[in-house]
């Protein structure tokens, strides 16, 4: 496995789902984690607890990235805690499934926000730390429907899309700097996210993956970790999809 020993990640919306994953396989690999919720305090704890056993040190900071002011405590409170942030990965997002004709405009403001927002406001507290040192990595987390988009998903789409092309060219500015700025875009994979799914919901979507199965979180916290490893270190402005072949 590639290491990440002595380096401080923050990885944001990290109480469960993908981001524990993120969290849990970042911290096996060496780091210690800075563990970010907005709502659910006993997820986050759970996160905690992991990560304590297999013996990497953490912290827990609520924040709501989508606002810049508690983005900036968030990374603050990384930095006094540990002494600096050598990693950021935005994970925090928020879906919604249904016609776009049917929104209204605090849901999409709210997806706009947290999916795109928190990326850029968590990003901007972070750059000038990182190149004050002229070193760092940010990831973010992105979806197959960033690349492709989704009908029933036409704003958290869009959110995503543009986490790619915000991806892209951050990169393209921040790499005179050593600092290398990446993206996953996973497809289907097996979170709480996805349990109202019923069996035959979920055997006629397995049926449309090629490799024929949900993913599984550790499978995008592994291709993260890899990303912010030195074995990536010529990787940059890329957007990695992990969909088993869907798109």
């Amino acid at each position: 496995m590639e290491s990440l020993t002595g380096k401080v990640a923050l990885v944001t919306g990290s109480s469960r789902g993908i981001g524990r994953s993120i969290a849990l396989e970042i911290a096996k690999a060496g780091a210690s984690v800075v563990i970010n919720y907005t709502n659910n305090e006993k997820e986050a704890i759970k996160t905690l607890e992991e990560i304590r056993k297999i013996g990497r040190a953490a912290i827990i900071v609520k924040a709501d990235v989508s606002v810049y002011e508690q983005a900036k405590m968030l990374i603050n409170s990384a930095i006094e805690h540990f002494g600096k942030i050598d990693i950021l990965i935005n994970n925090a997002g928020v879906s919604y499934i249904g016609l776009f004709m049917d929104m209204n405009e605090k849901q999409w403001e709210r997806i706009i926000n947290v999916n795109l927002n928190g990326v850029i406001n968590c990003s901007h507290n972070v750059i000038p730390h990182m190149v004050s040192k002229k070193a760092g990595c940010i990831v973010n987390v992105s979806s197959m429907w960033g690349n492709v988009g989704a009908s029933c998903e036409v704003i958290y789409s869009a959110s995503k899309g543009a986490v790619n092309l915000f991806t892209k060219a951050l990169a393209k500015e921040m790499a005179p700097s050593n600092i290398r700025v990446n993206a996953v875009a996973p497809g289907v994979i097996d979170t709480e996210m996805n349990s109202f799914l019923n069996k035959e919901e979920r055997e006629a979507l397995e049926e449309e993956i090629p490799i024929g199965k949900f993913g599984k979180g550790e499978d995008v916290g592994k291709t993260v970790v890899f990303l912010c490893s030195d074995a990536a270190k010529y990787i940059t402005a890329q957007i990695i999809t992990i969909d088993g072949g869907m798109n």
